[in-house]
């Protein structure tokens, strides 16, 4: 096997940089960039005999540094063949302030979600530095210890990761594309789009992505507000199963289940309509349930209490229904969120030829209320829907 020669080894300890992930990061990155070049590979699906063991040895370690599971084997340098000042560079302490082999992340969309997925991120050692085109969400995220940018651009600036959470796929263009973040993004070797969005679309932007050379997962999320507080999201994730291999100690920090759907971007976002047609009909349902005690003139909180504890529950009923009895309650999801989920799961519908009728009603009922005036309101509050036809009415006998 042949050997490296001296000059081609990255320059002494003195002149190394070890960097904050604690190992040689840019000696080590030009040297295997280089070597890359020669085998005309792409550096993680090297093989060991492509190299001698201390330049499988470096090529672990940097592997190690970027955070993602490369499959590369972990080779013990006999100490007979070991370069002193390479091993003793490798050997660095990693930073207190973050933990071996994190990756920089670039989050953008720090809303209700966003900025609790960003923060547990940050409590986790990963370094994230985040967008949203709130100034209330930049200061929130800051004071949680995030670095802040004004513009996609700088938040994306040398990240390894580059994630999403964003109302929908046009705002997801526009940063990516418009605001220029993947174009800054030189690091940011993995796109990950946690939305809901539609999955033809979702397909097409993951198109734009990869032709650019970067990776693309689909990985939308449910749990709502509490599950991101939590960090008990269900991640529903499609895309190169390599990436998402890789990217898979990133979801398990945000969720307590991740499910891998397949390879093709798009299916995650699928199974994503799926549940939200579920969310969005039972949701109107109970709503419906409601409104007719109401309107029937029963106590709605003991008709809510029976019902909550019955073969008639449903997770929806009972995360929402409390709020359904109250004028103005907090908002955790907007009425106008069903209106767009809906409308992306009748989409899904039309794509796959699968008629989707109890889905289309409830689609209407949320665009009424937000017809109404109450699309900011929240989701809970499609009661107003059908309050609204029946205002004026005379309420039945008691």
């Amino acid at each position: 096997m042949r050997q490296t020669s001296a000059n081609e080894l990255p320059p002494a300890n003195g002149e190394l940089n070890s960097g904050e992930f604690g190992v040689t990061r840019d000696g080590g990155k030009v040297f295997l960039e280089e070597r890359a070049r020669q085998h005309e590979s792409r550096s993680h699906v090297f093989c060991a005999n492509s190299f001698d063991v201390e330049e499988a040895a470096m090529l672990t370690a940097l592997h190690a540094s970027m955070a993602l599971r490369w499959d590369v084997p972990a080779y013990d340098v006999p100490v007979s063949r070991r370069r002193p000042e390479l091993h003793q560079a490798l050997e660095t302490k990693p930073s207190p302030a973050r933990g071996p082999g994190k990756p920089t992340i670039g989050f953008i969309g720090l809303g209700s979600m966003g900025l609790p997925m960003a923060s547990h991120l940050l409590k986790s050692g990963f370094r994230v530095k985040g967008f949203d085109i709130s100034e209330n969400a930049l200061r929130s995220f800051a004071d949680s210890g995030g670095t802040a940018y004004p513009d996609a651009t700088e938040a994306a600036s040398e990240t390894d990761v580059l994630m999403l959470m964003v109302v929908n796929i046009d705002q997801a263009h526009q940063a990516l594309f418009e605001r220029g973040a993947l174009a800054n993004s030189t690091r940011a070797s993995v796109v990950v789009l946690m939305s809901t969005c539609p999955p033809g679309e979702v397909e097409q932007l993951a198109e734009a992505v990869i032709a650019r050379g970067h990776r693309f997962l689909d990985a939308p999320v449910s749990g709502g507000v509490a599950g991101a507080r939590d960090a008990s999201l269900s991640i529903m994730v499609a895309g190169d199963r390599q990436t998402y291999e890789m990217s898979r100690n990133l979801f398990d920090v945000l969720g307590s289940k991740i499910y891998y759907l397949g390879e093709r971007p798009g299916q995650a976002s699928v199974a994503k309509a799926v549940n939200q047609l579920l969310c969005g009909v039972h949701l109107a349902a109970a709503a419906e349930a409601l409104s007719l005690a109401e309107r029937a003139g029963l106590d709605t909180s003991t008709v809510l209490e029976i019902v909550s504890g019955s073969a008639a529950a449903s997770w929806m009923l009972n995360d929402r229904g409390q709020r359904m009895l109250l004028e103005d309650p907090e908002v955790t999801s907007a009425v106008d969120i069903f209106v767009k989920d809906l409308g992306i799961v009748l989409a899904a519908g039309s794509s796959a030829r699968a008629a989707l009728p109890l889905a289309s009603v409830a689609h209407q009922f949320f665009l009424a209320a937000s017809g109404q005036g109450s699309g900011s309101a929240d989701d809970s509050q499609v009661i107003r829907a059908y309050r609204g036809m029946t205002a004026g009415q005379k309420e039945a006998k008691k």
